[in-house]
């Protein structure tokens, strides 16, 4: 078994120190809720392997002109670039194969470069810092949420907002048959009361402009 797999199970993914609690149990999966930030998170024995997670990847279809698929993602867009300004350089991260996203921001003056470790695997980009950097439907997707919301944060420049969408989890009685628990790739399920505790914790600070999204602005 991987180091990442043993870690995983040893505590929480997204705090590396919370204890964990059996929360749910649906089929051959098990879910454990963490006592400090209060995330979800699927005990690793029913992850995906890596090369099945990325054939599940592959079938997306997120074109870049799809009327649809851009209103979804102006839920981000839009109080997003109400805290940027034209002209600056951001990181799509986590872009997968229709950046879609970077499409409409560039539209509005910014440039934005894009990385995904399945589709544009330049890690390059991971070098440098940006003005903003953005994570739409990524976040709970991650094997070690905390290894990379702190990669993030070291790719950040100070001033700079990293804005992240996600469905958040708010309702417990609802888990087992919720839409977003489905999908096997998702691993990591995120209540407010977690983006909080991250936001504490790097320092960040936090604006919840609607439901499901969050933008941290480093200071």
């Amino acid at each position: 078994m991987t180091t990442q797999r043993l870690a995983a199970r040893d505590f929480c993914s997204v705090c590396h120190g919370g204890p964990l609690a059996e929360f749910a149990r649906v089929g051959d999966r098990l879910y454990r809720r963490c006592g400090q930030c209060r995330a979800t998170v699927m005990d690793p024995d029913g992850w995906l392997s890596e090369q099945d997670e990325a054939e599940v990847y592959r079938l997306h279809d997120n074109a870049v002109d799809d009327p649809g698929y851009r209103r979804f993602l102006d839920k981000l867009a839009t109080p997003l670039l109400g805290r940027l300004s034209p002209g600056q350089h951001g990181l799509d991260f986590g872009c997968g194969p229709g950046p879609a996203l970077a499409a409409m921001l560039e539209e509005r003056g910014l440039t934005v470069t894009g990385y995904d470790p399945v589709f544009f695997p330049d890690a390059g980009v991971l070098a440098r810092q940006w003005d903003f950097i953005t994570c739409t439907e990524v976040v709970e997707h991650l094997r070690d949420p905390w290894g990379v919301f702190r990669q993030l944060d070291g790719m950040l420049r100070p001033g700079g907002t990293l804005g992240v969408m996600t469905c958040f989890q708010t309702d417990d009685s609802r888990f087992v048959n919720w839409h977003y628990r489905r999908d096997p790739t998702h691993i990591v399920f995120y209540r407010e009361e977690t983006l909080h505790w991250l936001a504490d914790r790097f320092g960040w600070l936090l604006e919840i402009p609607r439901k499901d999204v969050a933008l941290f602005r480093k200071t």
